[in-house]
């Protein structure tokens, strides 16, 4: 199965794999080193390095899997957007408070609720895809049923961390 996913976020999971894979000499070094100083059965270092090596490894195996299934998509590849889809940014109204929004829908693995990236797999993001500008978005969320009014659709991207 594809997971969508924007170049900014593919290349933060390269290059988390990329460091990952660099850390393995490092960690072999460490798992050596606890060995030499004896008995392992009662080696609480030997064991430390092990599940330290044991964790790096299944996340790089995470992050392989990952990036296998990723679809790049360039969310400034897309003119004019009409309706909410993967990789553009929408402004939104709290229909009962009256307050603001503005959100960019991203892959799951991307998502930062404090950059304001949300998920296309989350309840917000699942509850606006597909709408248009004045539409009242209703979705189930933890707080409760929310409605916001989608006023704009843009697309604010930009391939740079930030």
């Amino acid at each position: 199965m594809k997971r969508p996913m924007t170049p900014r976020g593919y290349r933060q999971l390269r290059d988390e794999l990329s460091r990952l894979k660099g850390m393995r000499p490092e960690l072999a070094k460490a798992i050596e080193v606890a060995r030499a100083h004896g008995d392992l059965s009662e080696n609480a270092e030997y064991d430390a390095a092990k599940e330290r090596s044991g964790l790096t490894e299944a996340k790089i195996r995470d992050l392989e899997a990952k990036l296998s299934y990723a679809e790049v998509i360039n969310p400034a590849d897309i003119s004019n957007p009409e309706k909410v889809v993967f990789g553009v940014t929408v402004r939104i109204e709290d229909v009962d408070s009256g307050e603001e929004r503005v959100l960019s829908i991203v892959g799951a693995d991307e998502s930062d609720v404090k950059k304001n990236l949300i998920s296309l797999e989350s309840p917000i993001g699942r509850g606006l895809i597909g709408r248009e500008v004045g539409d009242i978005a209703r979705m189930k969320l933890p707080g409760g049923v929310k409605e916001y009014e989608i006023l704009e659709i843009s697309v604010d991207y930009k391939d740079e961390d930030s």
